[in-house]
């Protein structure tokens, strides 16, 4: 099992710029394509803000490559080390003067084997088995993963409060569709679930979490959450659920929670199958990979 060193956790719903590496004209996270990146630091500079990664192949946007990034938070260059093996964020900027940055990294293998890192996430990897973690749902009742098993289980994590398009509302509305998908075919919906998970137990309350759900569900109706939970664990639960799916969570002083993005596809055995980081997978991916784990349905 995978444990790294999150240094930035700086992704999703914070509005302002916190980030000494970026411009404020690139300071909204809304504006940003988020690509996921997995390499090897060969360099750093911190005088330009830069670190050169050679990297694995970006499955829609480039070639495995060697090449020099600017840094979003130029803050970290400290703790980043030629020979660290990391995962990160390439972020594309959508405006023409937009800029293109790596933020989000993660150190899942140190040059330097004495440093210690201050807390332990762990990267979902095909075949991990997954606790059973405990949430309480919108109707207030207490659900746990292992009650699925024979299910595959779709888990993704939002804050109801969420003000940022890009993130915790794009996740959801992808929900909603894959949703619908799944209900013109039955045999597949009888043998799936989905969870949309919070990790802010303060303001979600099961009354939050239900009139949130009914907005995408597009329905009142007692049985609109069937097939789909909204939940919540508690604050004590919910540092080693977070940790576990590699969220990093950052409770701002304006109240808004800056946060990293992570959807999971658990098999039916309870193990996971597939790992979604970032915000760029689509309702037609997870339902392709939902079908491959039901060939013939």
């Amino acid at each position: 099992m995978l444990f790294l060193l999150s240094l930035a956790v700086a992704s999703g719903c914070h509005g302002a710029n916190t980030n000494s590496g970026a411009s404020a004209a690139d300071s909204d996270d809304s504006q940003y394509k988020v690509y996921p990146l997995r390499g090897t630091i060969v360099a750093t500079d911190p005088a330009r803000g830069e670190v050169t990664i050679a990297h694995q192949a970006i499955p829609g946007y480039m070639e495995a490559m060697t090449m020099p990034y600017k840094l979003r938070d130029t803050r970290i260059i400290g703790d980043l080390h030629p020979g660290d093996q990391i995962t990160a964020d390439l972020m594309i900027s959508q405006l023409p003067t937009g800029g293109v940055y790596v933020d989000h990294f993660d150190v899942i293998g140190q040059a330097k084997p004495d440093y210690k890192p201050p807390v332990q996430f762990h990267v979902p990897a095909p075949g991990d088995v997954v606790p059973n973690f405990r949430l309480t749902n919108q109707d207030g009742q207490v659900v746990h993963l292992h009650q699925f098993r024979g299910k595959a289980v779709l888990l993704t994590f939002i804050y109801t409060r969420c003000p940022l398009p890009n993130f915790c509302p794009r996740v959801t509305r992808n929900f909603a569709v894959l949703e619908k998908s799944l209900q013109q075919d039955q045999a597949l919906y009888s043998k799936t679930h989905l969870i949309c998970a919070s990790f802010d137990p303060e303001n979600d309350t099961p009354a939050r979490l239900k009139s949130y759900g009914e907005e995408y569900i597009g329905s009142s109706d007692r049985h609109g959450f069937a097939h789909w939970d909204f939940a919540v664990p508690t604050r004590n639960h919910l540092t080693p659920l977070a940790h576990y799916f590699d969220v990093g969570i950052t409770n701002e002083s304006d109240g808004t929670i800056t946060h990293t993005l992570s959807t999971t596809l658990i098999g039916p055995d309870g193990k996971v199958v597939q790992f979604y980081p970032g915000n760029d997978w689509t309702a037609q991916q997870l339902l392709a990979d939902l079908k491959r784990l039901y060939p013939g349905q």
